[in-house]
């Protein structure tokens, strides 16, 4: 593990060493502040010191589940590792949302961003630890405003053993166990969501689960199942 004073972007770092044949998977960067950092879609991800900004390297393999996948890997390690360091009662609020966000309640806690270079696969995490952002299009919440006193560093060190615990188990068992744990720590069944996807359309649905290979499933008014492979998702 390697933590940085300050960066541009810890996956765009991963990535270049990725690039240049140095990559060593199981490695984590960690930066204590980015300049330019950044959420799906190229969004600008605000990056105060005092949060968590980290990324890793997996070099997928033949045999192992689909790649994109490896952002449900990620996000029950992260939910898990932010359960064990809110109150209890806090805990109970959090929930995963599809395809990459802990919510607490309606407000947003932490982010995953995956991006690929050949074999390599580079998982970015961001977790408001210290301070949230006032974001235009939806609330956001932080550790310390939920009343936790953990920082950065204590849980990245959490973090990356549940996340090699959990991509063991992907390699091992598959994308099965996988998704039933995403799904016993996602909003419930029949949830109101709104997915915009990449061409504009915008589908409104209840939140009818995964499928198989992760992908959303909507329940539409017409009773229609609309399976959701790229978007962005609201709660409505």
């Amino acid at each position: 593990m390697v933590t940085v004073a300050q960066t541009g972007s810890t996956n765009a770092d991963l990535l270049a060493i990725a690039r240049d044949g140095g990559g060593e998977e199981g490695l984590w960067l960690r930066a204590e502040r980015q300049t330019q950092g950044r959420g799906r879609q190229g969004r600008a991800w605000q990056s105060p010191v005092g949060n968590l900004y980290a990324s890793t390297l997996v070099r997928v393999a033949p045999g192992d589940p689909p790649p994109p996948t490896l952002a449900l890997v990620a996000a029950v390690a992260v939910e898990e590792a932010v359960r064990g360091a809110v109150p209890a009662e806090r805990a109970r609020r959090l929930a995963l949302k599809w395809p990459n966000d802990l919510l607490l309640g309606q407000a947003k806690l932490s982010g995953i961003l995956l991006e690929r270079s050949g074999d390599w696969v580079v998982i970015g995490v961001g977790v408001n630890v210290a301070h949230h952002p006032d974001l235009p299009d939806r609330e956001a919440t932080s550790l310390a405003a939920q009343g936790s006193a953990t920082d950065a560093t204590v849980l990245l060190d959490r973090l990356a053993e549940l996340f090699a615990a959990w991509l063991a188990w992907w390699r091992r068992d598959g994308l099965a166990p996988v998704v039933a744990r995403w799904s016993e720590r996602a909003h419930p069944p029949g949830t109101p969501l709104v997915a915009r996807l990449p061409d504009g359309e915008a589908v409104e649905g209840a939140f009818d689960g995964l499928d198989a290979q992760g992908a959303l499933t909507l329940r539409l008014a017409d009773d229609e199942r609309r399976v959701i492979h790229a978007g962005d998702v609201f709660l409505v």
